[in-house]
């Protein structure tokens, strides 16, 4: 007996362990997708042009806004709602921040201020409405894309206003400031050490930093008998994610250095991580969308998740809205077309269920890079505009397909 006892123990855990493989690399496939379409296009492009170091720098650049608006996205996706309106507010803020600046000679810095109220007030608007009188977040958000990109262009009339002060703008083309930036000390050092070392440490430090932190969270969970990953998976992804990050540090620090975006951009993705995996109300924002009723019933406050979520929304289509007006030095009517559908669908490439409840930040942002990286290679080889549209759509509904698939399997 003791012995079929022992049998079936171990079949149990051989099974517990081998669906923990399976859905761990379920997980990590979209990384190795977004390595596969990085090498794809190395070898299409002339000269390897999608890996050259200016061409990495404005890719970080020209796509920073999906990431910061995918943030505040996986949390209105993962509770069960969908905002169409981050596009709009991103060209309205930007339109009054610019106007500001530009017409009312205000100081950038209480602009920014006055930019990012105004985000979150909107955002807090369409979250009363959805949460308190109850009506659909899609048609809400579409009445606010409507109205916002109205109001944008009864604001500036077709007109672009800027130029912006030189601060302003480095809030999306600055760079970290390095110590062979310096014309003296760059003389000095021999032509091969005159690169941004500040980027590349920083680069190398954070990809060390992220693998031991990664290792040791790894071994307190198994100490405390929660399930964990296989080792062996671990380390490969960790090994991976860090190649990535030194050789993008490389590649930034052979050209002008740290982009100040990039820096914003870690921070937010470090402190949404904090709150989806280790906060109160990130752990109940994934209650609310795996089963409202359930989460109501256990006493959660599902009216005030989702007020905030659409006024976190809010806050960061507002950054964005900035971050657009500083690259492009100026408010244009036209700033935030269609954003939206660029940020919903680098969600769902990372993996957020379409039905709510599942999402990671870190899949966010391979689903972010993917599409910058899709959208880049295309342009690179000079692919028509409409033929980008049609190759994004494909790859937007395999994405989905694959999520509803896996939901009915399982």
């Amino acid at each position: 007996m003791s012995t079929q006892i022992q049998a079936d123990a171990a079949a149990l855990k051989a099974e517990v362990r081998g669906q923990l493989w399976k859905d761990n690399l379920r997980d990590y496939g979209l990384l190795g997708s977004l390595l596969l379409i990085v090498l794809f296009f190395y070898f299409i492009t002339a000269d390897h042009a999608s890996v050259a170091p200016v061409n990495i720098t404005n890719l970080i650049m020209q796509n920073s806004y999906v990431v910061i608006m995918a943030l505040g996205m996986l949390l209105i996706i993962v509770g069960g709602n969908i905002d169409l309106s981050v596009g709009s507010i991103v060209g309205f803020v930007g339109a009054i921040g610019g106007s500001l600046i530009v017409y009312a000679k205000l100081p950038y810095p209480l602009v920014i201020v006055i930019c990012l109220l105004t985000g979150t007030v909107i955002g807090a608007a369409q979250g009363y409405l959805v949460a308190y009188a109850k009506m659909p977040s899609f048609i809400v958000t579409l009445g606010g894309m409507l109205i916002f990109r109205g109001l944008t262009g009864n604001m500036l009339l077709g007109q672009f206003v800027g130029p912006f002060p030189k601060g302003f703008q480095n809030i999306a083309s600055g760079f970290i400031p390095d110590f062979t930036d310096i014309g003296a000390v760059a003389d000095a050092l021999p032509e091969w050490a005159q690169i941004h070392w500040v980027s590349l440490l920083l680069g190398v430090g954070g990809a060390l930093v992220m693998f031991v932190s990664s290792i040791r969270r790894w071994r307190r969970s198994k100490a405390d008998g929660m399930e964990v990953e296989p080792l062996p998976l671990l380390i490969g992804k960790n090994a991976v994610f860090a190649a990535i990050i030194v050789g993008i540090a490389w590649n930034l620090a052979l050209y002008k250095g740290l982009p100040v975006i990039l820096v914003i951009i870690a921070a937010l993705a470090l402190l949404y991580g904090f709150i989806t995996t280790r906060t109160v109300i990130g752990r109940r924002i994934y209650a609310l969308g795996g089963n409202v009723l359930a989460a109501r019933l256990s006493g959660v406050k599902t009216e005030r998740l989702i007020f905030f979520t659409f006024a976190n929304m809010g806050l960061l289509a507002a950054l964005a809205g900035m971050v657009v007006a500083a690259r492009l030095n100026s408010a244009t009517p036209s700033a935030g077309n269609s954003f939206e559908l660029d940020v919903i669908a680098a969600c769902f490439i990372g993996g957020v269920s379409a039905s709510g409840g599942v999402g990671k930040v870190m899949n966010v942002i391979i689903g972010a890079l993917f599409m910058g990286v899709m959208n880049n290679g295309m342009s690179l080889i000079g692919l028509g505009i409409f033929w980008q549209q049609v190759v994004k759509g494909l790859v937007l509904l395999a994405a989905v397909y694959v999520d509803v698939y896996q939901k009915r399997k399982g």
